[in-house]
């Protein structure tokens, strides 16, 4: 987007990139269908950045979920909004779009460069590069970055630019997981028995914030859509008291009342799970989340089972690694940026999408956000080089 922006305004432009190819993180989006942006009201929007809300509100009032979803029109590919809000592509998937998208860029002049890791700068300001046929360099009258945050460190997005950037006196805050799993010590009969169960219409609540959904048990812990959307303020929380207590609803929409007296009729032969599933639905992996945390004596009160069927306590002890994560928290500060997003001690240097210091809930304001400030980026570079000029 950087490079769309900039061509378009005049510039000559290179793209390198350290992979084989291009959008690689893209497309590994385009495998959940690509969630590009959401159709809830812009303030709405932009309230899901958090602290970050007034940094990116220009860039995303600029170009922001109407004026992407135009953008892909113009590409020939029409998109459609699912029934939580969120947009889609047609046919769902990223390969159209990108194919689209570069071959537009090549038309327009923009050269691509694979295979060139950028291992820093020269004392002259030289740009170096690690490619299999050895070093190369370059130079440039501006410099857009677009290095991608610390997850997913196989599609190119490892975080090795941090030192590069710090060692320039430029503030870079550490690289921090988002939207991601977190770790439970489980018992080894419940990791045997149901880690990669799907957990199914539960509500999780922390810190006041609620969240419905579903989430996966996973060898370590849990992790899925409704863990996502508290996994800022958990993460926090572990990091401040070395734990976080995540409440689950394992049956939203039954009263607590209603789940008492369900739980209150006799059993008669059954066993106890049977009686349980009979009663209120609950079966498998909630089951055993049940017996999980609460001891045998709650079984046998129906009033503390209904509770805690109502609020189970899960205690996270850790987020999973940065490289697991869907998304990154982190990066170059704004307060190192001016409001081009040009680093104030490096004229003529921008930094835009997830190597900046923000962070945001899967439902498609990641892709926005990025080519938002993508696009600032590029165009603040070619605002910058015909004022040097």
């Amino acid at each position: 987007m950087a490079a769309e922006a900039a061509v378009a305004g005049g510039a000559s432009v290179d793209l390198y990139d350290a992979m084989p190819s291009v959008g690689r993180k893209f497309l590994l989006a385009g495998k959940g269908g690509l969630n590009l942006t959401h159709t809830e009201p812009l303030e709405r929007f932009l309230s899901r950045y958090g602290s970050r809300r007034a940094q990116l509100a220009a860039p995303l009032e600029r170009f922001g979920p109407e004026a992407l979803r135009d953008w892909a029109r113009g590409l020939g590919i029409d998109t459609r909004v699912g029934s939580s809000g969120r947009v889609f592509p047609e046919g769902l998937k990223a390969a159209p779009l990108l194919r689209a998208w570069l071959n537009r860029l090549r038309a327009a002049g923009v050269r691509f460069h694979a295979r060139h890791r950028w291992s820093g700068w020269a004392a002259d300001g030289t740009l170096h590069f690690a490619t299999p046929r050895g070093e190369r360099t370059a130079r440039t009258d501006a410099l857009v970055l677009a290095l991608g945050g610390a997850s997913w460190p196989q599609l190119g997005s490892d975080g090795a630019w941090a030192p590069l950037l710090s060692s320039r006196g430029v503030e870079v805050r550490p690289l921090l997981p988002s939207n991601c799993g977190f770790e439970i010590g489980w018992s080894e009969h419940f990791r045997d028995r149901f880690a990669g169960a799907p957990v199914k219409t539960v509500t999780a609540s922390f810190g006041g914030a609620r969240h419905g959904g579903e989430f996966i048990v996973t060898e370590h812990g849990i992790e899925g859509g409704v863990i996502y959307g508290l996994s800022a303020a958990l993460r926090d929380e572990i990091a401040a008291r070395g734990r976080a207590r995540l409440e689950l609803d394992l049956a939203p929409g039954w009263p607590l009342e209603r789940l008492v007296g369900e739980l209150s009729r006799p059993r008669g032969s059954r066993s106890l799970a049977s009686h349980i599933q009979s009663r209120t639905g609950l079966k498998g992996v909630k089951i055993g989340l049940l017996r999980e945390v609460l001891e045998k004596q709650a079984f046998e009160d129906p009033g503390r089972l209904a509770a805690a069927i109502k609020s189970l306590p899960l205690k996270l002890t850790a987020a999973r690694p940065v490289a697991e994560a869907i998304s990154t928290a982190g990066g170059v500060a704004f307060e190192s940026l001016d409001e081009h997003l040009m680093i104030r001690t490096m004229p003529g240097v921008f930094c835009a999408g997830e190597m900046l210091d923000w962070e945001a809930p899967t439902g498609g304001y990641l892709l926005t956000a990025c080519f938002a400030t993508g696009r600032a980026a590029g165009a603040g570079a070619v605002t910058w080089l015909r004022n040097k000029s």
